[in-house]
């Protein structure tokens, strides 16, 4: 049986989701399924080899209940940004979507977004975390680290950096080449979104407590992410001047085309 292109493609991280990660599929296959548009989910459980997850098996059961769940099950050669690009790599819609399936943002959320992009014509829309559940420590990182954001990249429409899901056209992803591996990917996403001036949208969304699920993100991330948001600081103002040079150099070019010879 054949199946049109899809409208969209939603990219699922469930690294060591686990058995939650079910129910969380089950309620989004459902709010999918009442949209007019076509759809397909792309679950991602990778895993390190012999650490005894067991969601890269829940991940290919559900893929084989339904005709529009594909798996993607690889051994990690990375952490999140390895994870998002290997699904989006497997992803075939003409709107792309990612989303974290351990539950503490809302898959309600998935269909919000779409909508918000298509109704107003944007070129990627995301969430913004205010009704926060996970602690004050992690709550004042974020804060903190949304503010260095700002200081270094001004001028970006985004309320919270690392908020999902993140939904953008095809061609979008295309354009932006992403490069991180690791936790540093939500903010590469939105620096190139930035340098692309794309037109960005958010909605306020809430963020849930789990009390048996540890977060990934090491403390020592933390100085990771400070070091990444400098280089890319750099980076951009060589991107900035090189786009400058560029500039001047074709403005000569035609200056010199136009000019009158001098008579002899």
């Amino acid at each position: 049986m054949s199946y049109s292109t899809p409208n969209l493609s939603v990219v699922v991280l469930a690294y060591r989701s686990g058995e939650s990660l079910r129910e969380f599929v089950d309620s989004l296959v459902y709010l999918l399924d009442q949209e007019e548009a076509e759809w397909e989910l792309v679950l991602v459980g990778n895993h390190f080899a012999g650490d005894g997850d067991q969601t890269p098996g829940i991940v290919k059961e559900l893929a084989e209940s339904h005709h529009r769940i594909k798996a993607v099950s690889r051994i990690k050669k990375g952490m999140m940004g390895w994870d998002m690009k290997s699904g989006l790599e497997a992803t075939t819609g003409k709107t792309l979507a990612v989303i974290d399936g351990d539950g503490q943002m809302p898959c309600e959320d998935v269909i919000r977004i779409y909508r918000k992009l298509i109704n107003e014509r944007l070129d990627l829309a995301k969430t913004y975390r205010t009704n926060r559940e996970d602690g004050l420590y992690r709550t004042a990182i974020s804060i903190i680290y949304n503010i260095i954001f700002k200081v270094l990249f001004p001028g970006l429409k985004s309320r919270d950096i690392n908020s999902k899901p993140k939904i953008m056209k095809r061609e979008v992803y295309s354009r932006m080449d992403l490069r991180s591996d690791g936790w540093f990917v939500d903010a590469e996403i939105m620096i190139l979104a930035r340098r692309m001036k794309l037109n960005i949208g958010e909605l306020e969304t809430g963020f849930r407590c789990l009390i048996n699920r540890l977060s990934f993100v090491k403390p020592s991330s933390i100085f990771e992410f400070l070091a990444n948001l400098i280089w890319y600081r750099i980076l951009e103002y060589g991107y900035w001047f090189k786009q400058k040079k560029a500039v001047l150099d074709t403005h000569d070019h035609e200056s010199k085309i136009l000019k009158p010879s001098s008579s002899r």
